[in-house]
C-alpha cells in the first residue's frame, strides 16, 4: 500500500477533505475565492430598490462597506488595546502556584539522550 492510500485510511472521511487544504496555494485560493464571493454579493446589492428607515441604508452597497469598517475598527483596536495591556511573559511567575521550588531529593532527572 503507498504512503497516500495509507493517509485515506488513517483518518474519517471530514479529515481528508480537510486534509486537501493542507496544500502550498490553499490559503491563497481560498481568499481568492472569498473575495469573488464578496463582489457578487456587493454586486447583488445593486439589483434592487432599497427601501430603509433612514435615507442612508437606500445608499447602494451600505451594509457592506459599514461592516466592513465597523469590522476593521474592531481589528485595530485591538491591536492597540493590547498594546496597553500586554504583560512580559514572567508577569504571574512568582505568583504562579507551579512557582514552587521542589526539593532537588524528590525531582527525577531523566537524561532523553541516551539510549
Amino acid at each position: 500500500m503507498s504512503n497516500k492510500e495509507n493517509k485515506s485510511v488513517e483518518f474519517p472521511f471530514l479529515g481528508r477533505m480537510m486534509n486537501k487544504f493542507d496544500t502550498g496555494n490553499s490559503m491563497k485560493i481560498s481568499l481568492i475565492f472569498l473575495a469573488i464571493v464578496c463582489l457578487i454579493l456587493f454586486l447583488c446589492d445593486f439589483a434592487y430598490k432599497k427601501y430603509g428607515h433612514y435615507p442612508i441604508e437606500e445608499l447602494q452597497g451600505f451594509y457592506g462597506l459599514c461592516g466592513f469598517a465597523i469590522f476593521s475598527f474592531i481589528i485595530f483596536s485591538v491591536k492597540v488595546l493590547k498594546r496597553l495591556i500586554n504583560r512580559p511573559e514572567s508577569f504571574y511567575s512568582s505568583k504562579a502556584i507551579d512557582h514552587e521550588n521542589y526539593p532537588e531529593s524528590q525531582i527525577e532527572k531523566v537524561d532523553h539522550d541516551t539510549n
